[in-house]
């Protein structure tokens, strides 16, 4: 149930919300990120816009300074992260991110790994590293890189309240 504040709030969220897509992945190009290229379709449907696009390599310096870049762009209001959040040496995606955050935003990850444990992986859902927060007014969501889920990610949390977040990180300025 749906409470009559969160139902006015997502009424005053802004309709479009300009997002920068970050593939994190060794291996990925324009033509094989399916993931990338699912963020961009679920995005667009929902009357969102992309700003930028890229893929870096696994890097946390990389990553970082993306994520940097992405944040301090005025045509950028969301950065969403696909890939290395997992707990493989090579991930790092998810210190890159949290390491940047202004305020984090525990119930992304919380609540994506529950309904990936509930509706797609059962105990797997335990190595995901997936992170949210915001940067200034930037809001940030990190989230695994299988197209499975991203497709969770977006459909069941950020898509749904992305102009609420943007709405919330707003009212005060």
């Amino acid at each position: 149930m749906t409470s009559h504040s969160t139902e006015q709030h997502r009424r005053e969220a802004p309709s479009s919300v300009a997002c920068s897509i970050l593939t994190v992945s060794d291996t990925r190009t324009p033509e094989t990120d399916k993931s990338g290229r699912l963020i961009r379709e679920l995005l667009e449907a929902a009357g969102h816009t992309v700003a930028d696009y890229a893929i870096v390599k696994d890097d946390y310096d990389g990553i970082a300074a993306l994520l940097r870049q992405a944040a301090d762009d005025p045509r950028v209001e969301a950065v969403l992260l696909n890939g290395g959040t997992g707990i493989a040496g090579r991930d790092t995606t998810f210190e890159a991110v949290r390491g940047q955050l202004h305020k984090e935003i525990p119930g992304f990850g919380e609540i994506f790994r529950y309904l990936s444990f509930v509706e797609d992986i059962g105990s797997a859902a335990i190595l995901s590293r997936a992170v949210a927060g915001t940067i200034g007014s930037t809001a940030v969501f990190s989230m695994p890189g299988s197209t499975g889920a991203v497709r969770l990610a977006m459909t069941r949390l950020i898509v749904p309240e992305l102009g609420h977040v943007m709405r919330e990180l707003y009212k005060d300025g």
